[in-house]
């Protein structure tokens, strides 16, 4: 989280990537920056500066011709009013090792 004194602005990240292995890519670099709620969707609370910063990384991973990402803006008070139907947020399996 950035410091207080940084505007952030919450955004709904969308993307539609065939290749497996980009799109491994893409979910990594994701999860760096925000909270992962769908299987191809992510909700994060940006800076401009890690805005600038995640397109120009995401701008390396992706092929133009072939690749989607969508970066939605929403207002904060938005982000209380998101309607959820069905099924339980995605989540990382967690592995334990002893």
């Amino acid at each position: 989280m950035p410091p207080a004194s940084e505007e952030t602005t919450l955004y709904v990240i969308a993307y539609d990537i065939p290749d497996d292995k980009r799109r491994t890519k893409v979910h990594r670099l994701l999860c760096g920056y925000g909270a992962w709620t769908q299987f191809s969707l992510f909700e994060c609370w940006l800076t401009r500066r890690q805005l600038l910063e995640l397109r120009a990384k995401l701008s390396r991973l992706l092929i133009e011709e072939r690749d989607s990402v969508r970066l939605y803006t929403l207002c904060g008070a938005c982000k209380g009013k998101v309607l959820t139907v069905g099924g339980a947020r995605p989540s990382d399996p967690v592995t334990v090792i002893l």
